[in-house]
Parts: C-alpha cells; structure tokens; sequence
C-alpha cells in the first residue's frame, strides 16, 4: 500500500516536474486525482497515453476550469484533501479561483504545492522557459561538458526531476508533516532554479574553496581526470571508472597492467592528459564484455555504460527489481524502498476522464470525517 496510503491529493494538469512529483507521491501509496482540461492544450512531448509515464498510479477527470461549477468541483475536493498541486505561471491559479487564499479558504490544513520554473517572484516569473533554461541560469549547464566544448545538455534530470519534482516531493511533505502538529497548511513554493542550485551546493562549496576550475572538463568529476571518466572499448561500446581514492585507483592500474610511475601522480593535473591517452588506449585493447567479466564487482568503480534497452536487463537491477514491466511497458519501479509499508506495482496511466468525480467526492468526504472520529 506504501507508506503515503490515506493522504489524498489533486494535481491540477501540468508538464514535467509536477507530474513526476505527483507520481513519485502516488507511488508511494497517495490517492492522486489529476484534474485536466477539456480542451486539446499542447502539454510539453506528446506520446501515447500508455508511455506517458508520468501519469501512473492515478485517475483523472476533465474539467473546465474557466467554468465557476467546475471550480467550486474541484474546491469540494480541496476541502477534503491534504495537498493540491499546480503547476501554472504565477497568478494564473488565483485567476481560475483556485488560488491558495480560496484553496486555504476551504481547508485551513492545506498544503499547496506551487511548481514553476523560475519561482512565484522576481523578474522572471511570468517569462516562459523550460528546463535548460532554468538551469543555465544557475551555473550548472556552464559547468557540465568537455574541455574546448560547449555545455552539454542532461537531459531534465538536474532541473525538472531533480531541482523541482524532487524538491517539490520533499517540500510539501515536509509541510504536511508541520500541518499534522499546527494544525496549518502552507503554500509551497518550489521553483527549479532554488532546486538546481541547492543540488549543486558542493560545487559552490569547491569553487569558493578554489578547488573547481570554471573552464569544462577540468576537474575531478566533470571528464578532466583521468579517473573520473567514460572509455570506449573495442566493440565501440563504453564503460565508466571512478576510482576517486588512492586504494582504488592502485586497484584499477595494477588491473589495466599500468605502471603509475608513467602515468605520474593521481591529482598531477600536469599529468592528467597523457595519463588519460593511456587508459584509454588499454581500454580500446579489449570489448566491453571482456572489460565486465575482468572488473565489474571489484573496488575500481567501474560499471558499463549501459543503454535504457540494456540497463533493465542487468543482473543487478534484475536482482533489485529496479525495472518493472507495467502493460507491456518497462519502467522504472517506485523508489526508494520501504521495509514494512511496501508500495504497489504501478498502475499503467488511465484514460482521461474514466473517474466518478462525485463519487470520488463523497468517498474523500467519508474517509476525512472517518479520519476526524
């Protein structure tokens, strides 16, 4: 049933972040009702609704919000909910009379969790963008790629899913456990820009500390080590090695048959470039497969660099369950993992507009008045 089981929430529609955060939530055993539109709107990469992933474990109604009876709908569901969450620009939520002084209205305990990209104040507030965006700002695409490159893109994991789903998860739990002893909800405002800051805090440390250089691809963890990168092998297939400690960067030489007094000193920056011709020379001497069987398990960091075709086929995630199959579609399962309170399979996303919304209504109505005595 997983551990959220009982806390009811209601998604107002939107893309990326906040649909991951309201399906890390329903993961985890929340009941999640998303609220979409009744017209067509361009909703970010369109797919089939079966691959929409981020759209499990949850029912979803239609609504026309621009309508006052679908509004005072929706607030029937706040007034029996713990958390709602948006993900509009600034003010539109208040313009739809769902805003968080309507929502807090009808139910003082409230947690409302607002998702936005550059935050519910400053300059750019009201500006559109997108996940790049938000986190070019914040110094982290400037830091990410190789030497004489241009900043390589990470896909939305260190904006939309990290610095904001995450961030936003972690937020309006954290307000909903607070609630439970004031007896106050709260509005929530979690913005991709705070969140991709705060996870690049140990950078900020370092290059404050003169210890991170802003030219790319020259420090420890962003390709300038040698010990600290991807190497492709003989079939044209790749690997990874991060040997950051002394003891397990000996372990990888004595492997790789390297002789570290040619290769200089570990944390010689000096020495790093040849250093890294000669690795990777050794690396391109044998397949992929050659190089898992001879290190993977061992203390040299290593692991293969796997495909998203590949990586649910591993013997160890295989193991874990880290991948699970839902409808015919491999996925990842819920994380993280719990001892006691375990979550369900995922259900697959369902067809907009299959819920009894009023029914929904009267059965979060019952379970908060069951939940009162």
């Amino acid at each position: 049933m997983g551990p959220l089981h009982g806390i009811r929430i209601v998604e107002l529609a939107g893309i990326g972040p906040g649909p991951m955060a309201c399906m890390l939530l329903a993961d985890l055993g929340a009941t999640v009702l998303r609220i979409d539109r009744t017209e067509a709107a361009d909703l970010g990469i369109k797919r089939p609704a079966k691959y929409n992933l981020l759209l499990r474990n949850r029912q979803c109604v239609t609504l026309d919000l621009k309508q006052p009876a679908a509004v005072e709908q929706v607030l029937d569901l706040v007034e029996n909910a713990d958390m709602l969450i948006e993900g509009f620009r600034p003010g539109v939520a208040e313009r739809l009379g769902l805003g968080p002084d309507a929502c807090l209205a009808r139910n003082p305990r409230l947690v409302y969790g607002r998702m936005t990209g550059w935050g519910q104040t400053g300059p750019l507030a009201h500006a559109a963008g997108h996940d790049l965006n938000y986190v070019s700002l914040t110094g982290v695409i400037h830091a990410i790629g190789r030497k004489d490159q241009a900043p390589s893109i990470p896909l939305a994991l260190t904006g939309d899913m990290g610095g904001g789903a995450l961030y936003l998860v972690m937020g309006v739990l954290s307000a909903l456990l607070e609630s439970r002893s004031s007896g106050q909800g709260q509005v929530v405002d979690a913005a991709i820009v705070d969140g991709a800051a705060s996870l690049a805090t140990i950078f900020y440390g370092l290059h404050a500390a003169g210890m991170w250089n802003e030219q790319r691809g020259s420090n420890i963890l962003d390709s300038g080590a040698p010990f600290y990168e991807v190497y492709e092998c003989q079939d044209g297939r790749w690997i990874s090695v991060g040997p950051i400690e002394a003891r397990f960067y000996t372990q990888l030489l004595q492997k790789l048959d390297l002789d570290p007094a040619e290769l200089g000193g570990q944390y010689d920056r000096g020495a790093w470039a040849q250093a890294k011709v000669r690795i990777a020379e050794r690396f391109k001497s044998r397949t992929r497969h050659q190089w898992c069987e001879l290190l993977e398990g061992s203390d040299v960091c290593f692991a293969p660099v796997l495909s998203f075709t590949e990586a649910p086929q591993h013997p160890h995630l295989k193991a874990r369950g880290t991948f699970v199959e839902v409808d015919g579609v491999m996925q990842p399962a819920p994380a993280p993992r719990f001892s006691r309170t375990v979550p369900d399979t995922p259900r697959p996303p369902q067809a907009t507009a299959d819920a009894d919304l009023a029914a929904i209504t009267t059965s979060w109505r019952a379970a908060r008045v069951s939940a009162a005595d």
